[in-house]
């Protein structure tokens, strides 16, 4: 191995949030960024198969293209591809790049069943040269100064070719590396291979991101450790912890991350942009999503996800919020909605219909 645990870690000089399908979405997004500490934000993959993708589509994913590419918090965003076609991921990222994302992501490690299926994600940690061929055909089609990066994971059903499909990447003209230290046969399960993000690093020489179980300060301690990387993913850790960027940062200082009154009024925010992007019958079971993960380290999310399992009311969940909810003031609440309706507009302006509201 090309790591050791001795000694002290890189500081952490840059933190991403991940993308994640189904969870980490526009709105969760703006949400984790308005609480601090993180630098840039990768979205949910656009499913590229054999067509060229209509605009809405890519506004639909990744809404904050009507906002300069950032989050409404300010927070870059660059769009993600998922497929495995060349071509036809170069054809749309040519189309994507004209709407002004912060940079063009490319995913190598999905691990769903229904997209390695179909040849995509993490399914093509077992041909290097197509991951080649799709960085390459990619970077020729967007702009020379629009970062084009990847993430992969360490492999499919084992790592020996890690360093191969790192290099692929890296060979191919890609700007930066997010490694996921697990493979797609180890999916979520801890713990993740921190130490051979490092012997990818020894071979590569691009910017290289360390991503995958990362949950408090200590674990991004171990993981600059053994990874040798100064830059980190957040995923699951910070949609459970909201402050865990800041307190990463703030190790050295003794920060903590938020209070629980300090995340009460995120919650209020989160809930109201809820009911701007989505029906009335999906809102209580996005709130008792998020609940679900900060229930992790906040006593106080337990209670309130019990209080709320069962509620299904919009307008009971309305009444939780008002009662529960204080530390946020009413100026505070209207503010977030009043930037996010600007999105929702041009949306509709531009024929996109209900997009906003359906993916």
């Amino acid at each position: 191995m090309a790591s050791s645990l001795q000694g002290e870690p890189p500081a952490a000089s840059t933190i991403l949030l991940a993308p994640m399908e189904g969870l980490l979405d526009f709105v969760l997004r703006d949400i984790l960024t308005r609480a601090g500490g993180i630098d840039r934000c990768v979205s949910e993959f656009i499913r590229i198969t054999d067509q060229l993708l209509p605009e809405r589509v890519f506004y639909r994913i990744v809404p904050e293209l009507y906002n300069g590419g950032r989050t409404l918090a300010g927070v870059p965003v660059r769009a993600q591809l998922l497929g495995s076609d060349p071509a036809c991921l170069a054809e749309n990222a040519a189309r994507l790049a004209t709407l002004g994302p912060a940079g063009i992501d490319l995913n190598f490690g999905c691990p769903a069943k229904v997209v390695n299926r179909h040849g995509g994600g993490a399914a093509l940690l077992q041909e290097p040269e197509t991951i080649a061929a799709i960085v390459s055909a990619v970077r020729r089609a967007v702009p020379a100064h629009m970062p084009v990066s990847a993430k992969m994971r360490l492999g499919f059903n084992d790592d020996t070719r890690a360093v191969e499909c790192a290099l692929a990447i890296a060979g191919s003209g890609a700007d930066e590396l997010v490694v996921h230290a697990r493979t797609k046969a180890q999916a979520y399960r801890p713990p993740a291979y921190w130490e051979r993000i490092a012997d990818i690093r020894a071979a590569v020489s691009i910017p290289l991101v360390a991503n995958g179980e990362i949950w408090t300060v200590e674990d991004a301690r171990l993981c600059r450790l053994a990874s040798g990387c100064d830059m980190l993913m957040l995923g699951r850790g910070a949609v459970a912890n909201p402050g865990l960027a800041l307190a990463i940062r703030g190790a050295a200082r003794g920060h903590s991350g938020l209070p629980w009154s300090a995340v009460l009024p995120l919650i209020d925010q989160f809930w109201r942009l809820v009911c701007v992007r989505l029906d009335a019958h999906s809102r209580p079971g996005r709130l008792k999503q998020w609940l679900n993960f900060l229930r992790r380290c906040y006593p106080e999310a337990e209670l309130a996800y019990q209080a709320l399992r069962t509620v299904n009311s919009t307008a009971d969940i309305e009444r939780w919020i008002a009662a529960t909810c204080t530390g946020g003031s009413d100026e505070e609440s209207l503010e977030t909605v009043d930037r996010l309706e600007p999105l929702v507009a041009i949306t509709q302006a531009r024929g996109a219909g209900q997009s906003l509201l359906a993916h």
